[in-house]
């Protein structure tokens, strides 16, 4: 009788284990599947990021919201999903992007770290984390792929 039970327990789990392998996602399907970050998904898409986030990385996306998005000047993000600004969308998007798996752990007063983009950003801990300025409302959101820290705000690459 016990045998029997633990064969069904281990055939039972031994099924179900894939099904809980593919509540895992990448750091785009965790960004679709949070809902709201429809903003930041159409404009990775418009800049042909989808795969490289989709990737092996890892990767850490300091991902804004909507609201973030909402936030800049009036027509901002309709300019930046023209096909003609395309190299100007990838810069911003890359500049929220860091390699490697960063949690809120890692990071310390004052720390620079490069981005996909080239340029650096800084990260500030005093009244709460924040990168060149943005505060991370929501951290270490982890996908298969890396991590995504939510911020308040989109940031912008140095001009030049």
């Amino acid at each position: 009788m016990i045998r029997r039970t633990f064969l069904a327990l281990t055939t039972a789990m031994a099924l179900s284990a894939p099904a809980f392998a593919q509540d895992a996602k990448d750091i785009v399907d965790t960004a679709v599947g949070a809902g709201n970050f429809t903003t930041l998904v159409a404009a990775v898409e418009a800049a042909g990021l989808v795969e490289t986030l989709k990737g092996e990385g890892p990767f850490t996306v300091f991902a804004p919201t909507d609201a973030a998005f909402a936030a800049l000047p009036a027509g901002t993000v309709e300019d930046l999903l023209k096909p003609e600004n395309k190299d100007k969308l990838t810069a911003i998007l890359t500049y929220h992007v860091v390699p490697g798996k960063v949690m809120s752990t890692d990071l310390t007063e004052g720390q620079k770290a490069a981005t996909v983009q080239g340029g650096e950003v800084t990260i500030t801990l005093e009244g709460g984390a924040k990168v060149n300025g943005a505060v991370i409302s929501t951290a270490d959101i982890e996908a298969t792929n890396g991590v995504i820290h939510v911020i308040d705000s989109v940031i912008l690459p140095p001009e030049g």
